[in-house]
């Protein structure tokens, strides 16, 4: 999504396995121990990873204009398309399992592009569609600033507070928090291209990083950049990028 304030204009310690005696102290190692040996905490996980790859959607008309975009579906611009092939260019090489989108069309074509170069089908989950901006959809933020000053200062101090007929971000967070796990539970052990929208993934990183919700208001996105989540089956997830856009360049 692409609302044009500070949630975006809408629009992992390595993880290991521990023994019984729990982690090793830290500090200088034994005399006489192995050095070539890393400590257990620095070793690969012991079992599977599932890796989310969270790609955001392409240009739209409401992000050149910097509306709220949130249940509204506008459809990618030119330049949006150009960006969701750039996308499923380079992730042609990866290793993929399975696609997952947002229902709404601008996140579903950037999925159809990847699905397109990599014979994958994409799969519709509704519980990545973006934030429901209620009757700021489409607006921008100094035209909302304008008819609800005192609505739009409670917004963004508030995460419980929702827009006018809209979701707020608490909602969504719990919206966003069962659909990860569910999609952690259906792929365990497998890569899953997560395409959806500037909350939702946020939100994703945000539940990783086992951050408070004022993260969500340091995190960028840029239009169709990748972010990655490896969740290991004995460990805690961890965040191996965000906003990545090499691609685009």
């Amino acid at each position: 999504g692409e609302p044009a304030v500070v949630p975006e204009p809408v629009s992992e310690p390595a993880s290991g396995t521990v023994d019984a005696a729990g982690p090793e102290p830290a500090g200088a190692p034994e005399p006489g121990a192995d050095l070539r040996t890393p400590p257990i905490a620095w070793r690969p996980p012991a079992h599977a990873t599932t890796t989310l790859l969270l790609l955001r959607h392409g240009e739209t008309r409401y992000s050149v204009e910097r509306r709220f975009s949130g249940t509204g579906d506008p459809e990618l611009t030119p330049r949006g398309l150009a960006q969701a092939e750039a996308a499923a260019r380079r992730l042609a090489q990866e290793r993929i399992d399975a696609i997952v989108s947002s229902p709404l069309r601008r996140a579903r074509r950037t999925a159809e592009e990847v699905a397109r170069r990599t014979g994958l089908e994409v799969v519709i989950e509704d519980g990545l569609r973006e934030n429901d901006f209620g009757t700021w959809e489409g607006l921008t933020f100094a035209e909302i600033q304008a008819r609800w000053p005192a609505e739009l200062k409670e917004w963004l101090a508030d995460p419980a507070v929702p827009p006018p007929g809209g979701e707020s971000f608490a909602q969504a967070a719990e919206r966003v928090r069962r659909t990860t796990e569910r999609l952690l539970a259906r792929h365990a052990g497998r890569t899953v291209l997560v395409v959806s929208h500037t909350t939702p993934i946020k939100m994703m990183l945000r539940f990783a990083l086992a951050a408070p919700a004022e993260s969500l208001y340091r995190m960028h996105l840029d239009l169709a950049c990748l972010s990655r989540i490896d969740s290991p089956a004995d460990g805690p997830a961890v965040v191996m990028s965000l906003n990545d856009t090499a691609h685009l360049r």
